[in-house]
């Protein structure tokens, strides 16, 4: 059962960025592993049992993301990172297309959402033209998500903007994809159970918007775009 992260895994974070070398990630590859590692598996584990039981309907996958960079794409930096993160989503054959629900710890601070990552032009298009055939839903979601403080949405926007069906909408039809993100200094409830209880309601609470966007990518192809 998750119990929390430690100041040893702060230290640990702070070491591998400063000293980001195979010699001296062997030499402290046990403090990764007991407070780094090893706390946030069970905190994956926790929270994927949770969302099991609050979405039966639901199948999800879940991962924990390891320290090695992919050798192929270094591009100047050390081969560990000095952050990792936690994911669930739906069985898909492609984790970009989809809404992945996440968790992320580095050095200065901690963040956890709804992200929708580097997906395909199209994607963006469909939605577009879903909420163009009928805002409402969306526009309930955005309703939802205005009163609340929790998270904020984000992502890259397009050079030239999209005409929203209704100007509610306009922040969603400008992003190439987005994330429903909070972010917040590294602080007491990285030490405590209440972290995890955090996430997990925060996941609950961005359910929602899951269910709607996650069935995007099966859309039509839009015409027009």
């Amino acid at each position: 059962m998750f119990q929390g992260f430690s100041d040893e895994t702060i230290d640990f974070m702070w070491g591998i960025r400063l000293n980001n070398r195979r010699d001296w990630f062997q030499a402290h590859k046990q403090e990764y592993l007991q407070y780094f590692y090893e706390p946030m598996r069970e905190m994956n584990a926790e929270l994927y049992q949770r969302m099991c039981q609050a979405f039966p309907k639901q199948s999800w996958l879940s991962k924990v993301t390891r320290i090695y960079r992919d050798a192929r794409r270094l591009h100047g930096q050390g081969p560990y990172k000095d952050h990792l993160w936690l994911s669930l989503q739906g069985p898909v054959e492609n984790w970009t297309e989809t809404p992945v629900f996440w968790f992320e710890l580095g050095p200065e601070a901690w963040s956890y959402g709804l992200g929708m990552y580097c997906g395909r032009a199209s994607t963006a298009a469909k939605l577009r033209s879903r909420m163009d055939a009928d805002p409402r839903p969306m526009e309930r979601l955005q309703r939802k998500l205005e009163r609340q403080e929790e998270f904020a949405l984000e992502g890259p926007e397009y050079a030239r903007r999209k005409p929203p069906s209704t100007p509610a909408l306009e922040a969603w039809y400008q992003k190439k994809y987005f994330s429903l993100t909070h972010r917040e200094a590294n602080g007491p409830i990285l030490y405590s159970r209440e972290l995890v209880d955090r996430v997990f309601q925060g996941w609950k609470f961005l359910e929602p918007f899951y269910a709607y966007l996650s069935t995007v990518p099966g859309d039509p192809d839009p015409v027009g775009e």
